[in-house]
């Protein structure tokens, strides 16, 4: 330890280096590289990892959807073609049946999928925008931002079927004024008097909703539009630890079951789950964090590998010094370490660089895709990679530097100054 710090060792590795600045410079390229390519990866990674999450924060990452089709095969006495209808009944029958449910929001919509939207108006002001009738339970699968004042659809609207709304942004700014607080304010959905309960704000990403949507209570919906137990698709939230394929699998057997449909029909009823695509986006993330890590480590060891053979070349230059060394004193441990932190400053100092390098390059990238619409946000390595790539670092460094520095030590003191 006490050599580490002598002025005379680091003024002998300045020396070594400045003899051959060109090869040592080449040299700490590898360990350069090696780090820098591990840094840029799983910085890449982890901000594909944050621009997911981003853009998943508003909806539960085990959801699905699920709605009724056409059925394509004749079964118990029904013919091809008949078109299934999910109902409200559905949903207590799928708590019973598919224990890994946590959350079932059945949903009514006026306004897509073909059907005409509902026409609001304010006054002497007016607009066509889409109706959904939902329940609270929608909230706890896909949150809402309700801006201050306002609150989303509750229990109690439900139980009394109350008609008030919750409108988007848009909606606000084309039927409102702009300084008028439009919570508490009344508007007419198809001619029926809405209280407004509060604002949404639109959060791009969410499907086929937009900064317009009204959202009325279902119960509310099924009376104003005279859609009884009908419901157009289930929002359905899985348990964390569900294996939401096989939900999804098991959601469509009892739906089946429920509505008389041939077991191997596919096509009676759709579902798209996200939890599924949330998973697999995961994986692609982890596994560009893998490969960063095995890249890095490889370059890094190309490189560390590179530095122990400049090293052996440079101990072979300086046999004659060496040797001279020994002749007056040194003992065989202190012409090992001198190689041995030779080689540990030219690792480590390589690897430095890379790191900060790195860190500038993400920088750069962060900047330019921030605000964007790109599932891309703020690319940084966690710390704990940084230290395990820098000890990494350094046990390679001792390592690789322990085989030129044995070829020192066993340079004998007498053969060494015979040396020309």
């Amino acid at each position: 330890m006490r050599q580490l710090f002598d002025r005379n060792t680091w003024q002998e590795i300045f020396q070594s280096i400045s003899k051959n600045k060109l090869r040592t410079f080449l040299t700490m390229i590898g360990v350069f590289v090696g780090i820098y390519i591990y840094i840029g990866l799983s910085g890449a990674s982890q901000g594909l990892d944050n621009g997911f999450e981003r853009q998943f924060e508003t909806i539960a990452k085990n959801s699905l959807f699920a709605w009724g089709q056409s059925t394509s095969m004749p079964y118990a006495g029904f013919k091809t073609g008949r078109q299934i209808q999910l109902k409200l009944s559905d949903v207590e029958v799928l708590y019973n049946r598919v224990p890994e449910i946590e959350t079932i929001a059945p949903r009514n919509v006026k306004g897509i999928f073909g059907s005409s939207p509902g026409i609001i108006t304010r006054g002497l002001k007016s607009g066509s925008y889409a109706v959904y009738g939902d329940f609270p339970d929608f909230a706890e699968i896909a949150t809402k931002k309700i801006y201050e004042g306002g609150r989303f659809i509750n229990k109690a609207d439900i139980e009394q079927a109350r008609k008030v709304c919750v409108i988007g942004e848009r909606t606000q700014r084309e039927l409102f004024d702009e300084e008028e607080d439009p919570i508490g304010g009344y508007i007419k959905i198809d001619n029926i008097n809405f209280q407004v309960v509060g604002v949404h704000k639109f959060t791009p990403g969410g499907g086929f909703e937009s900064d317009s949507d009204i959202f009325i209570p279902f119960a509310t919906f099924r009376k104003l539009y005279n859609t009884g137990n009908n419901v157009s698709w289930f929002t359905i939230a899985a348990y964390d630890d569900a294996d939401v394929i096989k939900v999804e699998e098991d959601i469509k057997a009892v739906l089946k079951n429920i509505h008389s449909v041939d077991p191997k029909d596919e096509r009676a009823f759709g579902s798209f789950n996200l939890g599924e695509i949330f998973n697999k986006i995961m994986g692609f993330s982890q596994g560009m964090t893998f490969l960063s890590l095995i890249v890095g480590i490889a370059t890094i060891l190309a490189g560390v590998i590179g530095i122990g053979n400049i090293l052996l070349i440079s101990v072979k230059e300086r046999t004659k010094e060496l040797g001279v060394r020994r002749a007056l004193g040194a003992t065989p441990a202190e012409v090992r370490n001198q190689i041995i932190i030779e080689s540990l400053f030219l690792t480590m100092l390589a690897g430095i660089i890379g790191i900060i390098a790195g860190a500038m390059t993400l920088k750069v990238i962060d900047t330019f895709t921030r605000g964007g619409d790109f599932p891309y946000t703020n690319p940084t390595v966690p710390i704990p990679y940084v230290i395990g790539s820098l000890l990494l670092m350094v046990i390679l460094g001792v390592l690789i530097g322990l085989i030129p520095a044995q070829r020192a030590v066993s340079i004998k003191p007498i053969d060494a100054l015979r040396e020309e």
